[in-house]
C-alpha cells in the first residue's frame, strides 16, 4: 500500500533528515515508527501524506507514485490519509460536532443531513456522542484527541497517520486512544503511528520500525521499543 523507494529527504542545503530509505507497508498493517527527536518519523510521516516530496527516491500509496498527483488533486488523496497530530489542531470556536462535520462540510459532496448522520455515527464509534455539543476548551486533552481521530475518520480513509498522538494527554487516555487505534486497524484500515511512547510501542506487540539518523536500523514484525 505504502512504498518507499530509495527516499531521500533534505531541507534546503541541509543534511539528510531522511538517508535511502527502502520501505513497504501492506494494507491492513499496524506499524509503530520510533526514534530520538530528529531521527526523521515526522519527516517520513509527511512524505506519506504529501506534506513534502522527496529530494531523491520515489514514495508510492497504492502503487501510483505520489510525486505525479498534481496539485489540485492532492486534496482528494489526501481523503484516504487521516491525519492525527500530537496538538490536536481543533478548531477553537466549533463544538466537538462540528469539528468533526467540517471535514465533509469542505468538500459539499453531501447533503446536510448525510454529514449529521456520518458525524454522529463516528462520534458514537470513539465514545464522544455524550460531547458533541461542548467545545474544544470544555474537554480534556484525551476528550479533544478522540475528536482528532473521529475528524479523521469521517472519509472512511485507507490508512491513519498519527504522529505523536498521545504525546499531550495522560497515560490512562493515551491507551484508550490506542485501543480505539487497534478496533479501527481490526476492521482494515492501516495505522502508521510514530512515538515516543514506549510502554504503548511494547504493548501494542505489533510491527516496529526504528529510526536512527534518518536511516529504519531495525524492522521487527512484532517488535519492542528498542534504540
Amino acid at each position: 500500500m505504502i512504498k518507499f523507494e530509495n527516499v531521500t529527504k533534505k531541507y534546503g542545503d541541509g543534511p539528510a533528515i531522511l538517508k535511502n530509505v527502502d520501505l513497504d507497508i501492506k494494507k491492513g498493517e499496524f506499524v509503530s515508527i520510533v526514534g530520538t527527536i530528529g531521527a526523521g518519523k515526522s519527516t517520513l510521516l509527511k512524505l506519506i501524506y504529501a506534506e513534502l516530496q522527496p529530494t531523491s527516491g520515489r514514495v508510492y500509496f497504492n502503487e501510483r507514485p505520489i510525486d505525479e498527483i498534481k496539485q489540485r488533486l492532492l486534496p482528494y488523496f489526501r481523503r484516504n490519509i487521516g491525519t492525527i497530530f500530537q496538538d490536536f489542531k481543533l478548531l477553537n470556536n466549533k463544538t466537538v460536532f462540528e469539528n468533526v462535520a467540517y471535514a465533509l462540510e469542505v468538500f459539499g459532496d453531501d447533503e446536510d443531513e448525510e454529514i449529521k448522520k456520518k458525524t454522529k455515527s463516528i462520534l458514537d464509534i470513539v465514545g464522544l456522542k455524550d460531547k458533541a455539543d461542548m467545545y474544544p476548551n470544555e474537554i480534556s486533552g484525551g476528550e479533544q484527541q478522540k475528536t482528532s481521530l473521529a475528524r479523521a475518520l469521517i472519509h472512511q480513509p485507507l490508512v491513519i497517520v498519527a504522529d505523536e498522538p498521545t504525546g499531550n494527554i495522560d497515560p490512562v487516555s493515551a491507551w484508550e486512544i490506542m485501543q480505539l487505534f487497534l478496533k479501527i486497524n481490526e476492521m482494515g484500515t492501516t495505522i502508521v503511528l510514530a512515538t515516543h511512547n514506549k510502554d504503548i510501542v511494547d504493548k501494542l506487540k505489533k510491527r516496529v520500525l526504528v529510526l536512527e539518523n534518518g536511516k529504519i536500523v531495525n524492522d521487527q514484525k512484532k517488535g519492542k521499543y528498542v534504540i
